[in-house]
């Protein structure tokens, strides 16, 4: 997958990029990654990417010349192009309040794309003419962030960890939380008593079906107690349905 970044402040993907997974995923060849400096697409001497908004108000708004030259001369660069092979078109993305909430069944679906390019607002925003180039428009959630550049990051990362081969297997992200709707199960580690505090029996008794068990019940019980509001997406089996209705009549619950 190729990566595309476009903003003004290019220098905040250093550490994200260069560390624990998504250097892996580089360095494996699975994820190449680029991030854009905007004010290289500026033509005055304070390479200047704002301006005042019309109409007044506070704050600064992105100018749409630079986003536009920028996504123009960024189209044929794709590095994975060459000689008269086809130019991989980018599927762009904007970050906004305004956006599609991000979720994980969203990340699933654009870690099918070849290509993505975020490109990352600042300020108080973006010259509203520069969403032309949009394929989509993505929020994080119902609060407000300095920059667009944070919330690519985030969106990068959770897309890039569903890539076959970037976790060390297959299905690596198959049993994290909201994969199939649900919080993920309690995990442990040694050892198996910490001040008193004993790890499952089931888990350490080798029968990987009751394990296995113990694990969608634990999703099911933490999923209904924390986010009740995900059951009604999940596909539950009877078994599942059986196990939610025990805990609706559990003592206290």
């Amino acid at each position: 997958m190729i990566i595309e970044t476009l903003s003004t402040f290019p220098s905040m993907y250093d550490s994200v990029m260069g560390t624990s997974m998504m250097r892996i995923a580089q360095e494996k060849g699975i994820l190449q990654f680029h991030a854009h400096d905007l004010r290289d697409w500026t033509h005055d001497r304070h390479r200047t990417t704002d301006d005042d908004p019309y109409g007044g108000g506070d704050g600064l708004v992105m100018k749409c010349e630079p986003i536009f030259e920028a996504y123009e001369d960024i189209l044929p660069r794709n590095p994975a192009t060459s000689g008269h092979l086809p130019v991989l078109r980018p599927h762009t993305i904007f970050l906004s309040p305004a956006g599609q909430p991000f979720d994980d069944a969203l990340a699933t679906e654009l870690a099918q794309e070849e290509r993505l390019l975020f490109v990352c607002g600042h300020y108080e925003g973006i010259d509203e003419r520069a969403y032309a180039l949009a394929d989509r428009t993505i929020s994080l959630g119902d609060y407000v962030l300095t920059s667009g550049e944070l919330a690519s990051m985030v969106i990068i990362d959770a897309v890039v960890r569903k890539l076959p081969g970037v976790l060390g297997a297959e299905t690596g992200a198959l049993g994290e939380s909201f994969a199939d709707g649900l919080l993920e199960y309690p995990q442990y580690t040694r050892p198996a008593v910490f001040r008193g505090v004993e790890v499952p029996p089931v888990l350490l008794s080798g029968d990987h079906a009751r394990v296995a068990r113990w694990r969608r019940g634990m999703s099911l019980e933490r999923t209904a107690r924390l986010r009740p509001d995900l059951l009604d997406g999940v596909d539950l089996s009877p078994a599942d349905r059986e196990f939610l209705k025990s805990l609706s009549t559990e003592p206290g619950v």
